[in-house]
């Protein structure tokens, strides 16, 4: 049986730099009848528990250390026993949300996660934070974003630990560069292409710079 993928969305609230804002997070599944990873561990463990059901689940991947994503992640793990893997350069945006517990394993660029018959490929794509990652499954015809790139253009980086020219530079080296049919499932909102994305490039830099 070939990997599948599932979408559950949970509500919380994304605090930086003294500011807070309600959000909404997907959180992805993807796995099989018997096992499954999950991707970012948003605001509600309960949720992800009950989403996962009576499946191993093997992995939670952060895709960036921003509260909103990891905040439910200790909790998850420590109720499936499964590991939290974290960029090492997202550590002190992740000590912001949890001081007294580091992550179990780090991801690196290019490194494979496997998860009943996916392939998860980590792209490191620094910009939106220090240690954002993108994880591609060529098989599945799809790749998620976290909050790199969105229907509409890059993650947002007007705060602490984030960089304009440095999340361009990953979309469009890491990202653009994937077949256009490629779904992108982002961290918030609705799915879109690369396909769909990549003609507006240009346009996100000038606007932007404007």
């Amino acid at each position: 049986m070939s990997a599948r993928i599932e979408r559950v969305v949970t509500s919380g609230q994304f605090s930086l730099d003294g500011g807070t804002w309600d959000v909404d997070n997907n959180v992805w599944l993807v796995g099989d009848d018997h096992e499954v990873v999950v991707i970012d561990a948003a605001h509600d463990a309960d949720a992800i528990v009950e989403a996962v059901g009576d499946r191993r689940l093997t992995a939670i991947v952060c895709t960036h250390a921003h509260n909103d994503h990891v905040n439910a992640a200790p909790a998850l793990a420590d109720r499936t026993g499964a590991l939290i893997w974290l960029h090492p350069d997202d550590l002190p945006l992740w000590k912001l949300t949890h001081p007294d517990r580091d992550p179990d394993a780090w991801l690196a660029d290019g490194q494979v996660i496997e998860a009943a018959g996916a392939d998860l490929t980590v792209l490191h794509t620094p910009g939106h934070a220090p240690g954002a990652v993108c994880l591609y499954d060529p098989g599945l015809g799809t790749v998620f974003t976290g909050d790199t790139l969105f229907q509409g253009g890059p993650g947002a980086t007007g705060r602490s630990y984030s960089h304009f020219p440095t999340i361009i530079e990953s979309i469009r080296g890491k990202l653009l560069t994937l077949p256009p049919a490629t779904v992108v499932r982002t961290g918030h909102g609705d799915s879109t292409t690369i396909g769909a994305e990549a003609p507006h490039l240009e346009e996100w830099i000038s606007r932007r710079g404007g």
